[in-house]
């Protein structure tokens, strides 16, 4: 069962989980086995090049699963061609059974500098690659010239339709994956950055035509359970430090944190002192972008979250346990659809 408000989605609603590919594979592949388990209907795996593959890592838990839907959550269509990425998606679709999900966005600018890589025309870059890879699976040749070029593309097996859910946290991206995608993995986690989305997408999905069905806003949210509350909090750090360090100054200012050590944070993480950002971070950026807390906390958060947004992912880091994170986000989900 999806965990939904019912005010726009349908039957692509998430109950969903991230898992960071940090562990070993056979780790991660047991968590998924678990989070099919505790009821959880799709499971996205990060993607970092600092991290382990993670097409492989859906591969193993396809292998391993029979329900959960699976898709990398999300992907950037700089570090690998965007016709490549289609057939990688298309690939565990089809290892799946017809459980793929493709987890698009922008990507990471600090990340994609360590690179060398422009994060150019972000927003184009996306939508292009969303719309070529419909294509493809449709069983079209390709031919496309513009942020990237395909000359004559096509693959050699079918594909069939796969939910393209758009990672969006600025406005520009916000109203396109509304007008374009199957839904948005809206990456925040307090209620003031959902209702000021909320709006956002309200806008993309005036102009969104009929054909393209109904829109699913899923609150990506970074989430840190545990019984024990500091523990969970002070689990929160890394992915806080990671989201406020990269944070636009009208995110930071919505929640009242100072610029200069947000900009400190994302100097220290572009450097690699991870944990010299992780200790910059302060208690009001931990409320501000994660979910942080004992189960009772975190169900409360959830159910302020989902005022606005029709479905839930839990994102990293989970807890100081994933293992027991998994049931606990579980437990709350539950009592949340009780509730609701």
């Amino acid at each position: 069962m999806a965990i939904s408000s019912g005010r726009r989605s349908g039957g692509g609603s998430l109950r969903g989980i991230e898992l960071t590919p940090e562990d070993p594979v056979s780790e991660l592949v047991a968590l998924g086995a678990r989070a099919e388990r505790e009821g959880f209907d799709t499971l996205f795996a990060s993607s970092h090049y600092n991290n382990r593959d993670p097409f492989t890592v859906l591969s193993q838990i396809a292998a391993e699963t029979e329900n959960i839907r699976l898709g990398p959550g999300v992907v950037n269509p700089y570090e690998t061609h965007p016709v490549t990425l289609a057939s990688q998606v298309a690939t565990i679709h089809e290892a799946s059974d017809g459980r793929g999900v493709f987890g698009l966005g922008a990507g990471d600018r600090s990340t994609l500098q360590n690179l060398g890589i422009d994060r150019d025309r972000p927003l184009r870059r996306v939508l292009e690659t969303m719309k070529v890879s419909q294509r493809l699976w449709d069983g079209e040749r390709v031919t496309h010239d513009g942020t990237f070029v395909a000359e004559d593309a096509g693959l050699n097996y079918g594909v069939g339709e796969i939910p393209v859910y758009v990672g969006a946290q600025g406005p520009h991206m916000l109203r396109m994956s509304a007008k374009h995608a199957d839904g948005a993995l809206v990456n925040a986690s307090h209620p003031r950055d959902f209702e000021w989305a909320d709006e956002r997408i309200s806008e993309g999905l005036a102009d969104r035509p009929d054909h393209r069905g109904e829109f699913d806003f899923a609150a990506f949210a970074s989430v840190s359970i545990a019984e024990d509350g500091d523990e969970a909090r002070e689990a929160a750090r890394p992915p806080v430090a990671f989201i406020a360090g990269g944070a636009a100054k009208p995110v930071l200012d919505r929640h009242g944190i100072d610029h200069e050590r947000a900009d400190e944070i994302g100097e220290k993480i572009g450097a690699g002192e991870f944990s010299a950002a992780f200790e910059l971070v302060t208690p009001e950026m931990i409320d501000a972008f994660c979910i942080a807390g004992t189960p009772e906390t975190v169900g409360e958060r959830i159910d302020a979250v989902l005022d606005y947004a029709d479905s839930f992912v839990a994102g990293s880091p989970l807890g100081p346990n994933r293992k027991e994170a998994i049931r606990l986000v579980a437990l709350a989900l539950d009592q949340q659809c009780r509730e609701s």
